[in-house]
This record gives C-alpha cells, sequence and structure tokens, in this order.
C-alpha cells in the first residue's frame, strides 16, 4: 500500500520536510501546494533529478488540491516569518489568517479525510482555525506545538549530564510562543527527577530554561528562519500517525480544560490523537498552563 502526504507551503520548512520524507522513503507520493509556482517547480523537478541517486522513488504531484483526495496527511507550512519580531510568532497570524479561508475549502473540496498536521504560526491559533474551518475531528487536526521547544529542552539537559538527549523525558508545556514554559516536575535525567539532581549541583532551572529559549533565537537571529529542528519534529510526528505506533508528544491539540488548542501530551496514532495523558503538575506550573492559555486565547482576538 502506499503513502500519499500533501505539504502546503514550500518554504524553508516545507522543502525540508519534503526533502527528509523523500530521502527517508517515508512517503510513495507525495503533493507540494505553493502559490510560488516557479519556487515549487523547481523543488519538484530537484527532488526528480535527485531519485536516480536515492534508495526510494517517489511520484511528485505540484499545485493540484484534487490529489490530497487519497493522502493520510496533509501538513501545513504556510506563512511568512519575515512577519516575525522578537520572537513573537502573533505577529504572523493576520497574515496567515487570510490564507487560510481559499485552503481550507480547497482542501475540503478534494475529499480529503486524512491527519492535517499544522506548523504555521502562531501554531495554537492556526491549528485553532484550520480545525473550525475545516470542520474535521479535533482528534485528527493537529499542531507541531511545543515538541520542538520539548527537543530543545532536552537538548540543553543532555549537554549538561553528557548524555543523549532522548535519554531525557519530560515536556515544554503550553503555548508554542512567548508564554510557554517547561514543565521541571516531569523533566528526569538518569532516571532521577531533575529538580532533585540540580538541588546537589546547585544549578537553577531557570538559567536552563532561559538557554533553552536563547538556542531557538540563535537558529532564528543566525539565519533569520528555523527549519531543522521543526521538520525533524513534523516528521516525528508523522512516522507516529503512519506506522499507529501509540507515541505520547507534546503537540498542540484542543485542550477542553483550557478552552484552545495548546501543547500537551497526547499520544498519537494513525486516527491522529487516540488518547490524553494526564499529567501531575505542580500548582505553579498548572497556573502557567492557565496564564498560557490565556494569552493564546487573547492574542488570537485582538
Amino acid at each position: 500500500m502506499s503513502t500519499k502526504i500533501g505539504i502546503i507551503g514550500d518554504g524553508h520548512v516545507g522543502c525540508t520536510i519534503a526533502h527528509e520524507l523523500i530521502v527517508s522513503g517515508l512517503v510513495d507520493d507525495l503533493v507540494m501546494i505553493d502559490l510560488d509556482e516557479g519556487k515549487v517547480n523547481a523543488d519538484a523537478v530537484d527532488f526528480e533529478d535527485a531519485m536516480s541517486n536515492l534508495q526510494h522513488h517517489v511520484n511528485i504531484t505540484v499545485n493540484d488540491y484534487s490529489a490530497l483526495k487519497d493522502a493520510e496527511i496533509v501538513i501545513s507550512t504556510l506563512g511568512k516569518i519575515s512577519l516575525e519580531s522578537k520572537g513573537d510568532r502573533f505577529q504572523e497570524l493576520e497574515y496567515n489568517k487570510k490564507q487560510l479561508k481559499p485552503i481550507t475549502e480547497s482542501i475540503k473540496k478534494s475529499g480529503f479525510n486524512g491527519i492535517l498536521l499544522v506548523i504555521s504560526n502562531p501554531v495554537d491559533a492556526i491549528t485553532n482555525l484550520y480545525q473550525q474551518l475545516t470542520g474535521f475531528p479535533k482528534e485528527r487536526v493537529i499542531g507541531t506545538g511545543t515538541l520542538l521547544d520539548t527537543a530543545r529542552m532536552k537538548k540543553i539537559v543532555a549537554k549538561k549530564f553528557a548524555v543523549d538527549p532522548r535519554s531525557i523525558s519530560g515536556f515544554a508545556l503550553g503555548e508554542h510562543g512567548n508564554s510557554q514554559f517547561i514543565a521541571w516536575s516531569t523533566v528526569k535525567v538518569l532516571e532521577q527527577p531533575i529538580t532533585e539532581l540540580a538541588k546537589d549541583v546547585s544549578w537553577d532551572l531557570s538559567d536552563l530554561e532561559k538557554e533553552t529559549v536563547l538556542g531557538g533565537q540563535t537558529v532564528f537571529l543566525g539565519k533569520h528562519y528555523t527549519n531543522y529542528g521543526v521538520s525533524a519534529a513534523a516528521v516525528r510526528i508523522v512516522r507516529a500517525i503512519l506506522s499507529d505506533s501509540k507515541t505520547e508528544l507534546p503537540v498542540s491539540s484542543y485542550q477542553e480544560k483550557y478552552g484552545t488548542y495548546m501543547s500537551y501530551p497526547v499520544i498519537v496514532g494513525r486516527d491522529g490523537i487516540s488518547a490524553k495523558v494526564e499529567l501531575e503538575l505542580t500548582p505553579e506550573e498548572e497556573e502557567l498552563m492557565q496564564k498560557s492559555a490565556e494569552t493564546i486565547k487573547e492574542k488570537s482576538q485582538a
């Protein structure tokens, strides 16, 4: 059985995801859609030029929404990162809002019935809008959320303890933006709570949190966009969906308790979100979750 995935938006992130999907063999049929026909056609030809030197063959379709009908996943990377200032992803909201109506109408018209994966910023607000405009079940509309921020946290902690970042557990939660926070009560390294280990070495966890944020800023300031980290996060979600692995991931999903899309660990598989996870957060972390939810809702209505 062949696997078909659509990517809407062929910017830095969209083409990086396309490249990773093609090289990894995760996709058999790839639909690439972008308003810049010259760019998207150029990338399609470039990928086809690579085929004879790759292990996998992929059939590529360009700018045909009807081809999304039998796709398993559609990934939205549309956006204009040049609009962002001082790390505020909500600067892209108005621009991206205007793009959504024709896109969602085209997605619905195609008959697409798979999982919609949103990377477009501000990701919590845009994921919410995608769900509202398509009318798809909330379980089938997911944002990448703080999966990238969680990876950045794991990198920082792993370097401190000289271990593989995949050996660190725990989550960044809330908005994929300025009101997010690291739930340190969930973080473990060497199977020990980092809150206890930090006491032994006199670390201030807020300093580690600053390092996590600065890592993202370093990437953005150095090349004026980010692509590899978020693309790896997106492809990890794609793998969880295609393999029906039922993986626990901190992605942007609709949280009834807070009345908005925001990041919190859920179980991801072939049907999208198959189960919710309940964390035992500290009262301070619960308050930060509530504040983050309020920030998302307030800025979304602004």
